[in-house]
């Protein structure tokens, strides 16, 4: 009798233990659920913050799945408060991924700052409607410029004259040839005639150009073949995504064989922009400390073009300068009008080792190195920043000083780009 009272007990017990924990993991699962929604919630940040109001006056949508997916997130987002960033900046850290797993570092751009691309687009509002918004999509396919890209079979110079951009200062048939058949936006047809580009492709291809050409070099000068440019992964309205990297002006104050192998590699660099196989001269118009950068593995590249022209070389001299500026809307979507752009006529190869001696050298060279050995850089520094003659000086120096730097040039895993085939060679 005592044994049946004591079982029954305990059935009832263990049922009423199991009903509690059932409704335990009810109240957790639907807890759970309000924190995801939650936690998706923070992700909506909806189009006005990446420019796809704007389309087709933007970049592209290439990247714009990868946004919603959340395969492409700012840095903030994978802290637990997931807040977006300040919407003034022009530069983003962020962070991809292609399985959801594995997340490496990009940075996020835009043409130029938030307030310049709003500043623009109110002046084309009331210049045109006399309003504070409208599409202004609407009021750039009525301009001539783009009526004339509508019915072209071919991008000529003609086309881009007068946008502000140095990068089309002097353009040339190859080149733009070239920017049709690499323009990944749209499916690659290995063509120079524009038939495989709709308007809405011909309007995103014309606002970039006319803003800032940066995201166009990084796609048809890809680093994949040698240039020194980060990668392109894609666009989302007026946003667009690169591989991420570490601003020049961030390693300063590192140790000379850092310093050393720094300066060796951006006077290779300067030198292959101007001397390549396929005859482009690459010139700056402006260096600062974050014009380049360094890849994790310690390679340097060029981390802003926008200040970056082109010269084709099998072009004869007479025939590089463009004709009279006629300037229109799309010259002022970034600048004010009409854009002062230099010469083609003026430019010289001594231009960029001038730029790069006077604003970048003395910062990562300066006190770091002995008496004498500082003292011959100093005097080639301050030789290639005032008094270079010709092009042929300018690459003399260039010579002496990566002979001077060389043997410092420490080879450990901190230079993984080069290490360990610097042990062998």
């Amino acid at each position: 009798m005592f044994f049946w009272i004591c079982s029954s007990f305990l059935q009832k017990f263990y049922f009423c233990v199991s009903f509690l924990i059932i409704i335990m993991e009810r109240e957790n699962v639907g807890a759970t659920n309000s924190s995801d929604s939650k936690l998706k919630s923070s992700y909506n940040f909806g189009k006005s913050f990446l420019g796809l109001d704007k389309c087709n006056a933007c970049i592209g949508t290439s990247a714009c799945k990868k946004f919603f997916k959340e395969e492409i997130r700012f840095q903030n987002w994978l802290a637990p408060h997931l807040r977006l960033p300040p919407a003034d900046l022009q530069r983003y850290a962020g962070n991809h991924s292609d399985d959801g797993e594995s997340w490496r570092p990009v940075e996020i751009y835009r043409l130029s700052s938030k307030s310049q691309h709003d500043l623009a687009d109110k002046r084309i509002c009331s210049t045109f409607t006399k309003k504070k918004l409208c599409s202004i999509e609407m009021i750039l396919k009525k301009t001539k410029r783009f009526q004339k890209w509508k019915t072209a079979k071919r991008l000529t110079p003609d086309l881009v004259q007068g946008l502000p951009v140095q990068f089309l200062r002097c353009p040339s048939q190859r080149l733009l040839d070239r920017i049709i058949r690499r323009y990944t936006e749209v499916f690659d047809a290995c063509s120079v005639y524009m038939t495989h580009l709709t308007d809405k492709d011909k309007m995103r291809l014309l606002y970039t150009l006319s803003v800032n050409a940066h995201p166009i070099v990084l796609q048809i000068f890809p680093g994949a073949e040698g240039w020194p440019f980060p990668k392109y992964l894609g666009s989302c309205g007026r946003l667009f995504v690169s591989t991420s990297s570490h601003p020049l002006i961030s390693l300063n104050d590192s140790a000379p064989e850092i310093a050393a192998d720094l300066v060796y590699q951006l006077l290779q660099t300067i030198h292959h922009l101007s001397n390549n196989d396929l005859n482009y001269f690459f010139y700056f118009t402006q260096i600062d400390g974050s014009t380049f950068g360094t890849f994790s593995d310690g390679r340097l590249f060029v981390r802003d073009t926008s200040s970056l022209g082109i010269i084709d070389l099998q072009n004869e001299k007479s025939d590089r300068d463009r004709n009279i500026e006629e300037t229109d809307l799309f010259s002022c979507l970034s600048s004010d009008c009409p854009p002062i752009l230099s010469s083609c006529s003026n430019i010289t190869e001594r231009q960029n080792l001038i730029l790069v001696c006077k604003n970048i050298l003395p910062y990562l060279l300066s006190g770091k190195f002995p008496g004498s050995t500082q003292q011959e850089i100093d005097k080639f520094i301050g030789v290639c920043s005032n008094n270079l003659i010709n092009d042929l000086e300018a690459w003399k120096i260039s010579e002496k000083l990566m002979n001077i730097l060389r043997p410092w040039r420490a080879c450990d895993p901190r230079f993984a780009y080069r290490y360990p085939e610097c042990k062998y060679s």
